[in-house]
């Protein structure tokens, strides 16, 4: 018999190796599309941006202070919390540096754009898809322990939040499957690529389950929930904003924001 502490984990497993697992419908859409749809791509982001962004501020980052507060008292509970808030983005940033700029997977590419190889022996795109994958995974560490942290305390939660990663991971695969293809001319070397690339995200999410359950305390958890908090808004203002920008027109991406800050607002209340 499964304990209800077992089938949360089992849930939030199974949401963060979906999320990280995006990359592959990112890959496949690449393949498939003579064209990029630039303005359900840039609301797509905006609106993965607009859940995350939404759901940080007013449900994880409230949830991370209460176990803080009730364990170290108002004020160094509140100092902790915002410390740790800061301390993700900190983190993230510091892993997105380890990213050379011109490699950066979260650069805007069009199909049209990286088609423009010259062919299977072209080394400098299989290079770009490479650094693309190697980007990815690293990237992916996080925000997987992000997305498997936030749906095993809340698994109501957890859903929307594996949506949100999950569009914002579709881009990342035909930022790795796309230059793979044309350097190697083999569909399925990009998508093992692409799909690689994305298992590094539940891969995150159990590395760091298995390294900190042990010592797992309210005031843990609290720091911990705090960070992811700060880890998706970087994520949100540092990738997807910008990357919604420059897929589409300025208000594709708004429009995107606000209607995700709607929905999870709206999820949010029907699970009063």
């Amino acid at each position: 018999m499964i304990s209800m502490f077992e089938q949360n984990v089992l849930w939030a497993f199974g949401l963060t190796l979906f999320a990280g697992l995006a990359t592959g419908i990112g890959s496949a859409a690449a393949f498939l599309a003579k064209k990029t749809n630039t303005r359900m791509l840039a609301i797509a982001l905006g609106f993965s941006a607009g859940v995350m962004i939404y759901v940080s501020f007013v449900e994880i980052l409230f949830k991370a202070k209460e176990p803080l507060v009730g364990s170290l008292g108002i004020r160094a509970g509140s100092w902790v919390t915002v410390g740790a808030f800061f301390g993700g983005m900190l983190v993230i940033g510091l892993i997105d540096k380890l990213v050379p700029s011109h490699e950066n997977p979260h650069e805007a590419h069009r199909l049209e754009e990286i088609r423009g190889g010259s062919g299977p022996a072209d080394d400098r795109l299989l290079r770009m898809g490479m650094l693309s994958a190697l980007a990815i995974a690293i990237h992916n560490f996080p925000e997987g322990l992000a997305t498997f942290t936030v749906a095993l305390r809340d698994p109501t939660l957890g859903l929307p939040v594996a949506v949100a990663v999950a569009l914002h991971n579709i881009p990342e695969g035909i930022a790795v499957s796309i230059p793979v293809f044309y350097a190697t001319g083999s569909r399925l070397r990009a998508f093992q690529l692409s799909f690689l690339s994305g298992l590094s995200e539940p891969a995150g999410a159990m590395l760091g389950y298995f390294l900190l359950y042990p010592f797992m305390n309210d005031v843990l958890f609290g720091v911990l929930f705090a960070s992811v908090a700060g880890i998706m808004v970087f994520i949100s203002l540092d990738e997807l904003l910008p990357g919604a920008h420059e897929y589409g027109r300025h208000h594709h991406a708004l429009y995107g924001l606000v209607s995700g800050m709607v929905v999870m607002a709206v999820s949010l209340l029907l699970f009063l």
